[in-house]
């Protein structure tokens, strides 16, 4: 209940925030400041509460950040062709710099950066009751900093890096781009800082809120993505040997981390919260079957050949997919529907009770991190560390594959004796079948420098031609651009 109200409080703060000033391109007439209405940690809760809201919206996690990341990869395609072309040309690798998911996003990202640069720099003009207390905000709203960057940096690049919250627009409307190198500096030691400060927990357990776990899991994950796998591994054990102390654990049923009602789970590291019945997530109708009885609209759907990339009795396959759902009440197989593949089934089965028809308003908590993931960071960092894997690093991988087995005998544990080229692979592709939709392949097939393998090679699942030298970065807005010529040159081939 706590989290709800914080969540409304900062949904407030955001209208006072938004609504202080008028016409910003001619004569702004006030802008609030920090000093003004931060007198309390209350005020700074409410406004890191108010990061929250700008990630839990249809710009961001509710469709149009997630469905862009998720079409880059060689998982997800297109279902209906009539859909929006942004979309498909999201999907065929060839959007522009006015493409419509790009120019929501983008704005969207950089408003929850703008709402935690407030919540911190109004932590410190405050005087304060609790530092312990003021520390932990800061440090809440510096690791949503830091993810907003994350995600900015692997999809663009050299970006503008805004690290104080801005009270003048005139003292950004000039502002260049940071090197990525830089930025991710900045993510570190925003992350650093959070694994200091922030709790093992919450009360009532919730995980929208990232704790102190969740810090050093997404370390992990960028430590991964710069290829320092020594501090990748340390991260992701460190995780691993205190998950009782976070209260992680891997579900036993895989189902039951797809079913919205849940709300937040062992399993969950992190989470985006969306609320029942309020806020707008789009995956259920995104991903459902359109003219059946689901009501969906069959956008997003599986590459072809990747339901077969399962080995059949894989447990995860009944929730990762739909193959058949009712038709004016009766049973209908993918072969006859209105676009015959087989759909995406993770969001779409279970949407929950106060979703509407098309599965909207579902309250889905959408999950940043979740604890197989740490499993497969180890074991994937061990394997580079060492040269090959480790004992530790079978051992992390058939966690989740046993997992996956739900008692079965599918897939069957990795036996040892494995290259280290072959385990890696083993790990990349079991990151496949176990995340599908989680905005996670892209960012793979980007840091393995997969390109040309997935969309150009035999085996690919959804072939497309693909340029290493352009691909690999999406184009900076061309709105942004057109305000700030700072921001020139444009990444390559756009």
């Amino acid at each position: 209940m706590r989290k709800n109200i914080l969540y409304k409080a900062g949904v407030i703060f955001l209208m006072i925030l938004t609504g202080a000033c008028t016409d910003l391109n001619e004569n702004p007439i006030g802008v609030l400041a920090p000093e003004s209405y931060f007198q309390t940690e209350d005020d700074v809760e409410a406004a890191v509460m108010g990061t929250y809201y700008y990630l839990a919206s249809e710009s961001c996690f509710g469709r149009k950040y997630t469905m862009a990341v998720n079409l880059l990869d060689d998982v997800c395609d297109i279902g209906d062709i009539g859909t929006p072309a942004r979309r498909i040309n999201m999907n065929d690798l060839e959007p522009d710099a006015n493409n419509g998911m790009i120019t929501a996003f983008w704005p969207q990202i950089y408003k929850a950066i703008g709402a935690a640069n407030s919540a911190i720099n109004g932590a410190e003009t405050i005087t304060v009751s609790d530092e312990t207390t003021l520390n932990q905000l800061k440090a809440e709203a510096r690791i949503v900093r830091a993810y907003c960057y994350y995600n900015l940096v692997r999809l663009f690049g050299d970006i503008p890096y805004i690290g104080e919250f801005v009270t003048d627009p005139a003292t950004v409307a000039d502002i260049s781009k940071t090197s990525a190198d830089e930025v991710y500096k900045y993510i570190i030691e925003d992350c650093e800082y959070a694994v200091e400060n922030l709790p093992d927990k919450y009360e009532n357990d919730i995980r929208c809120r990232p704790t102190a776990g969740s810090a050093k899991t997404m370390l992990a994950s960028v430590y991964l993505t710069l290829g320092e796998y020594d501090k990748a591994a340390q991260y992701a054990e460190d995780v691993i040997n205190n998950a009782s102390t976070y209260g992680y654990a891997l579900v036993d049923d895989f189902t039951e981390l797809w079913k919205a009602d849940n709300g937040d789970m062992a399993e969950h590291i992190w989470t985006v919260d969306f609320l029942a019945g309020q806020t707008d997530d789009l995956w259920a109708p995104s991903t459902g079957v359109r003219n059946s009885d689901m009501n969906g609209w069959s956008v997003v759907v599986p590459s072809p050949g990747f339901y077969n990339l399962y080995e059949q009795g894989d447990h995860r396959m009944e929730t990762t997919f739909i193959t058949e759902t009712p038709v004016n009440g009766v049973m209908t197989p993918y072969t006859e529907w209105t676009w015959p593949r087989i759909h995406f089934g993770k969001y779409a089965l279970y949407p929950g009770a106060k979703a509407n028809s098309e599965g909207r308003y579902s309250g889905r908590n959408y999950p940043i991190f979740r604890f197989a993931e740490v499993y497969l960071i180890a074991a994937e960092a061990l394997a580079e560390v060492n040269n090959g894997p480790t004992a530790k690093a079978y051992e992390y991988i058939n966690k989740v594959r046993e997992r996956a087995r739900h008692g079965g005998t599918v897939p069957a544990d990795l036996t040892t004796g494995m290259s280290k080229d072959d385990f890696i692979n083993a790990v990349l592709k079991e990151r496949m079948l176990e995340f599908p939709l989680e905005y996670k392949r892209w960012f793979d097939i980007k840091r393995r420098d997969l390109g040309e393998e997935v969309f150009e090679g035999s085996n690919s699942l959804e072939p497309h031609t693909f340029d290493s030298a352009k691909n690999y970065l999406l184009p900076l807005p061309q709105d942004e651009l057109d305000r700030n010529p700072n921001l020139l040159p444009q990444n390559s081939g756009y």
